[in-house]
């Protein structure tokens, strides 16, 4: 595996830039950054939505940024699958699962009773929404940009806001106290994250990798999601992940973010590659890179990289007149 970008100096010693990510201090982003990383990156910054991250990366302000791509209730986060398929190319080099566990947390002179006004993340609204119905059947939820904004926002009186649902992060960080956690209704439940920088070469292959791509269908036509995914299924290559996505350009015009098993530089997975560039009408690669879980796929008889080899050399000969 290759290392990360650096953040601290450059051959010239010149300053490079620090880590973001979706912001502000406090989100399972940001925990989701120092669990990839390993130590605490210097200064590493926060960014108010998905969009600002990602332009911060594409930029230059900084070397790589943390976001949310899916979480195992609510799906996928559609403002970081838009965000990589458009724009200036962008690649995933890390990924990270951090388990959700949410938390209820106001200032010190609030009790439970007092919480009429909860602020929070939609996502984690709907994932602690049985616990609210049980626990404050006539409260109020508000939306925020993020769970760690509404935690900053119940930090101050003038809010309006009695309380959040947010990381116990957030509270050590914005001195709130805690009035119940492990409120989530899934105890089960996490989110992905993804690690973006601009392009740059993947990092080795580990056998337990995967490739994300934003694929585009020209015209529609009868059979053309079947056309995409024949081009994965006879070369043996699982996809772990595929969503749907309106291109802007009408009703019914739609593109497709997939997840597939395989780094790019295996033998299927290279001319699956092949193969979609031939039937859609664009395919952005959005990177290779090691499964956190680090997961091997399970190969079946002839779409290993030694079936492909052995399979060409053949080719050879018979074009050679040999056996």
């Amino acid at each position: 595996m290759n290392e990360l970008p650096s953040t601290d100096t450059g051959e010239a010693g010149e300053s490079l830039p620090a880590y973001g990510f979706l912001g502000p201090e406090g989100t399972f982003a940001e925990a989701a950054l120092l669990a990839t990383l390993g130590t605490t990156p210097a200064d590493p910054v926060p960014y108010a939505d998905v969009s600002i991250a990602l332009a911060a990366v594409r930029r230059g302000d900084v070397v790589g940024a943390m976001v949310p791509i899916e979480n195992s209730v609510e799906g996928a986060v559609a403002a970081t699958l838009d965000e990589l398929a458009s724009g200036d190319p962008l690649v995933i080099i890390r990924e990270q699962h951090v388990v959700v566990d949410f938390a209820l947390m106001s200032r010190p002179d609030i009790s439970l009773q007092d919480v009429k006004r909860v602020a929070t993340h939609p996502h984690a609204e709907a994932q602690c929404r049985r616990w609210l119905a049980d626990n404050l059947p006539d409260s109020q939820f508000l939306p925020a940009a993020s769970t760690a904004g509404a935690a900053a926002a119940v930090r101050e009186p003038e809010s309006g806001y009695d309380a959040a649902i947010a990381s116990p992060l957030a509270a050590r960080v914005y001195d709130l106290v805690i009035l119940a956690d492990h409120i989530a209704d899934n105890p089960y439940a996490e989110t992905r994250f993804v690690l973006v920088t601009k392009q740059r070469p993947p990092a080795p292959a580990t056998g337990a990798d995967k490739t994300t791509l934003a694929l585009y269908i020209g015209q529609d036509h009868p059979g053309a999601l079947l056309e995409i995914l024949t081009e994965f299924a006879v070369r043996g290559i699982n996809l772990t992940r595929i969503e749907s996505r309106p291109t802007g350009g009408g009703i019914g015009d739609y593109s497709f973010s997939v997840d597939a098993e395989g780094h790019v530089d295996d033998a299927r997975v290279g001319e699956a590659l092949m193969g979609l560039r031939r039937v859609c009408a664009d395919v952005r690669y959005l990177g290779s890179y090691p499964r956190v879980d680090a997961v091997r796929p399970s190969l079946r008889r002839g779409v290993s990289d030694a079936d492909y080899s052995d399979a060409q050399a053949w080719l050879a000969r018979v074009r050679e007149g040999r056996r």
